[in-house]
């Protein structure tokens, strides 16, 4: 492949970037993560061009500065076929004349081996723990044919080193071969827009309440979190608990001091995290793990899994229990709950601990690895 310098004549002209749009759809990490990256990288390097293969009339969620590129309105159908057959090619829907490709999760598709490929990893959960997956779900990671993709990838990227040494180990990798780029975390939305959810599925005002945000899904043990807070009711806990998310558990779930107000808009997490006693993220396993830190610079404080990906972010700024222990998870409630000056000084910590964690330092650090995937740098 030609050097941007042949291509264009002078060296570190804009970059031409296609990029997998299914990452900005669902509103879950996936979704932050794209959404925020994109807008990132468009304010930061003005001169590359970003575009992004939407369906349908549904862009809403495409950042301002980003290409949209209609697809069919069948997505479903069409990168099945992408995975299964290898046509049609990503590259060549988005115009043909990329640098480079970038898929900011691996999903079934398909690139031209002349187009330098990235592909980011969150984590391995679907190698894992294929059995948290619905059977659709299992069918779909089969026609992605993961390997596949990291092995045709010019350049990987990682969520956090932990990912970065599991899809090493999974894939047969050498761990220098992937970048670890560490996400950036939403700070908070403007003054005076804190707006409540809807509805009266919340606490209220002025109760105590401990918040679990993202999908109601097996692999974030949500039910674990349940059976904690039952326990602690049990034993005294004078507080309530919100789930800030939808999910196939979410009728497993109900019970008393329960709310299930399912996805909220930003303004109203906004709110909650603010409003909370503390976060409760007691996931069987995590790629990175935005609420605790979106938490943490809104001045409150989590409670998580003991997992490796949060020695890279908040380090001991954070009560952790080994996942799955009910009875360990009902005592970090209680004592998250009773002891609000020890709850104070966490949060300050835990703030200090998520500071450098910007989108734009992201972007700079993912700019770099697509900048040199397009040079055909190694």
């Amino acid at each position: 492949m030609a050097s941007l310098c042949d291509r264009r004549g002078v060296y570190g002209a804009g970059v031409k970037v296609g990029v997998d749009g299914r990452g900005l759809l669902g509103g879950r990490g996936i979704a932050r993560y794209t959404q925020e990256l994109l807008a990132a990288l468009t304010h930061r390097f003005p001169e590359d061009e970003y575009r992004v293969l939407v369906h349908g009339e549904d862009d809403d969620h495409v950042p301002e500065g980003v290409v949209r590129v209609r697809g069919p309105r069948s997505q479903r159908a069409l990168f099945a076929t992408m995975g299964a057959t290898g046509r049609p090619r990503l590259d060549r829907l988005l115009g043909g004349d990329l640098d480079v490709v970038w898929a900011p999760a691996p999903a079934p598709l398909a690139v031209g081996r002349d187009v330098p490929f990235v592909l980011t990893l969150h984590d391995l959960s679907f190698e894992e723990r294929p059995s948290d997956f619905t059977r659709y779900e299992r069918l779909w990671h089969r026609i992605a044919r993961p390997s596949r993709l990291v092995h045709r990838a010019d350049r990987l990227m990682a969520d956090s080193a932990h990912t970065r040494a599991r899809a090493a180990a999974r894939y047969g990798l050498e761990p220098g071969t992937l970048d670890v780029v560490l996400p950036g975390v939403a700070r908070p939305v403007a003054a005076g827009a804190r707006t409540p959810p809807d509805g009266s599925a919340i606490p209220t005002p002025g109760r105590p309440f401990f918040l679990a945000v993202g999908a109601l899904e097996p692999r974030k043990a949500p039910e674990v979190l349940t059976g904690a807070f039952a326990l602690a009711r049990s034993w005294g806990l004078d507080a309530e608990l919100v789930f800030a998310g939808s999910g196939r558990l979410a009728e497993q779930l109900r019970g008393p001091g329960v709310h299930l107000p399912g996805r909220v808009d930003d303004a109203a997490l906004d709110a909650l995290y603010r409003g909370a006693v503390a976060v409760v993220m007691p996931s069987w396993l995590e790629g990175f793990g935005f609420p605790p830190l979106e938490a943490a610079v809104r001045g409150t404080p989590a409670i998580v899994s003991d997992l490796p990906v949060y020695d890279e972010t908040l380090g001991d700024a954070v009560v952790r229990v080994s996942p799955g222990d009910v009875r360990g998870l009902a005592n970090a409630l209680l004592a998250m709950a009773d002891e609000p000056d020890a709850r104070a000084r966490m949060a300050a910590r835990a703030a200090d601990a998520v500071a450098p964690l910007t989108w734009e330092r992201a972007a700079d650090a993912t700019h770099a690895v697509l900048r040199a995937a397009a040079e055909g740098r190694r």
